[in-house]
């Protein structure tokens, strides 16, 4: 149906207005976690907030308080997983991916490639938009947990202090890729 009456245009317009003043009240609240570059778990989330503003806004099954609960359930619920990762590492380890190193010291990984879908292109691409043309230039190259990449120079040692929680350093003399 194209149009049913202006009640239903004027809760859309009410309700939509205070669920979305509520939701960036609740998201500022909680603080810039819940805005962080996205891991699996904020995607989650945020796909979640969208999904509540949605029905909220747009069925009137919803009440606008049950969209403000449910939004301050998922902002709490994200705010305590965070506090807990921050705290132990075993809730760290469950919620969110570690980094993997793709590429080291000039020379691609391929069982890392293979396990974290990414394709030897990929890296080669985002050692270009880093200004590299060879990867033999490269010291590593890192799948963050955002599904980011880091690139590191080679004139720059991969320090032992950020490569403890890298998946697959040090590389197996096997798993590299020689073309």
């Amino acid at each position: 149906m194209f149009f049913d009456s202006w009640q239903d245009v004027g809760r859309v317009i009410a309700v939509g207005t205070f669920a979305y003043i509520a939701l960036v009240f609740l998201v500022r609240a909680f603080g810039k976690r819940t805005l962080a570059k996205m891991n699996a778990f904020d995607f989650i989330v945020t796909v979640a907030f969208g999904s509540i503003l949605a029905s909220t806004i747009l069925s009137s099954d919803t009440s606008l308080a049950e969209g403000v609960v449910a939004f301050a359930l998922l902002a709490l619920l994200q705010y305590i997983i965070a506090w807990l990762s921050v705290r132990f590492q075993s809730v760290q380890r469950i919620v969110k991916a570690e980094p993997t190193l793709l590429l080291y010291q000039g020379k691609l990984l391929s069982d890392a490639l293979q396990s974290q879908r990414v394709a030897a292109e990929e890296v080669r691409a985002a050692a270009r938009q880093q200004g590299f043309a060879q990867l033999e230039d490269l010291e590593a190259v890192i799948l963050e947990t955002n599904g980011e990449f880091s690139v590191i120079a080679r004139t720059t040692r991969l320090a032992d202090s950020i490569a403890p929680d890298l998946s697959g350093y040090p590389p197996d003399s096997a798993q590299i890729d020689l073309t």
